[in-house]
């Protein structure tokens, strides 16, 4: 449920300004193929673009699970 929800006592404001090239390709292919596995890489890219959210890198560092409709990457691709 967290990494569809997230944390719903800690709302997180997303910059959009974190909504790199980079990032949203590989929000996109994380959300094509279920690869779950890249949410690391997304974290480096989103550290990158100067996001520094304890719980949106945390989130994508942790070890899971983690399931299509993940909140962080949603932030990214812009859905609600």
């Amino acid at each position: 449920m967290r990494c569809v929800f997230g944390n719903p006592f800690r709302p997180v404001a997303f910059s959009p300004a974190w909504r790199t090239s980079t990032a949203v390709g590989l929000a996109e292919g994380i959300y094509a193929d279920r690869a779950f596995d890249r949410l690391l890489i997304l974290a480096d890219a989103l550290q990158d673009a100067g996001c520094g959210d304890a719980d949106i890198l945390g989130h994508c560092r942790g070890t899971g699970p983690h399931v299509r409709g993940c909140w962080v990457v949603d932030l990214v691709l812009g859905k609600s």
